[in-house]
């Protein structure tokens, strides 16, 4: 193995360890679910399509797909079940109009990854397959980075990274980053473009902890001790507040 693909490899195990914290990472929330038997007022949104990702990009991984990726499907498929686990346990806990709503998102994502996995098999051949493929993961990989964004304004808004923990947000900018140079080193753009935008989103977010680290805790947040949805990224009270106005 020349130096070139040493280190292409190594950045694709480094991606795959901090990825794996970034999937674990909900672990207390489930716990908190599982130990009280409701979902309280966090969504299962993000943990459906965190799903959706993670299956489009372990097939994208695959040999027959794209070459020389085998570490995106092997983490991405570990990220798979791991999502699939939480969203079982979502619609286990939840109350009857959430399960429906979820379990509904469920079925589409499968069959979106459905589609094109039978697209990719039966109707396209090399590049054209690789290209489908990438698409569809490179968009949804965009829409799960993304997803910190409502947080990141409501950081800058109340001056507080109370609800935007350092190390989630220090493995984003790691995670992403390493993605990205192992995308660019196996010269895949489907790999490195939506993770530079993983890592320009993390490294923001890790500008704006050191900015307002050591401010007080907001007043419009402290009013409020309740738990915040961080895959969604905005805090319970909002959400009760849309509830009681009648926009759910």
């Amino acid at each position: 193995m020349d130096a070139h693909h040493a280190l292409h490899f190594t950045f694709g195990i480094f991606g795959n360890a901090t990825a794996l914290f970034l999937f674990l990472a909900p672990l207390i929330t489930f716990k908190r679910i599982i130990k009280s038997k409701s979902t309280e007022q966090f969504s299962g949104i993000p943990y459906v399509m965190t799903l959706l990702n993670c299956l489009l990009s372990a097939w994208y991984g695959l040999p027959f797909v794209s070459k020389n990726n085998i570490l995106v499907s092997t983490i991405n498929g570990t990220g798979a079940a791991i999502e699939i686990i939480y969203v079982l346990i979502f619609i286990a806990y939840s109350i009857k109009k959430e399960r429906a709503k979820i379990l509904g998102l469920f079925i589409f994502v499968l069959s979106v990854f459905g589609v094109v996995v039978f697209v990719s098999l039966f109707a396209l051949h090399g590049h054209s397959r690789k290209l489908f493929c990438g698409l569809a993961a490179t968009i949804f990989s965009i829409i799960m980075y993304a997803s910190p964004l409502s947080i990141m304004r409501m950081v800058i808004k109340t001056k507080s990274v109370e609800y935007m923990p350092f190390f989630l947000s220090l493995f984003v900018f790691l995670c992403g980053t390493s993605w990205f140079v192992f995308g660019l080193l196996g010269k895949d753009p489907f790999v490195a473009v939506p993770n530079g935008f993983g890592c320009g989103l993390g490294a923001m977010q890790l500008i704006l902890y050191a900015i307002y680290c050591k401010k007080g805790k907001s007043k419009n947040l402290a009013a409020a001790d309740k738990p915040v949805d961080m895959e969604l990224g905005k805090p319970q009270q909002e959400k009760q507040s849309r509830a009681q106005n009648g926009n759910v």
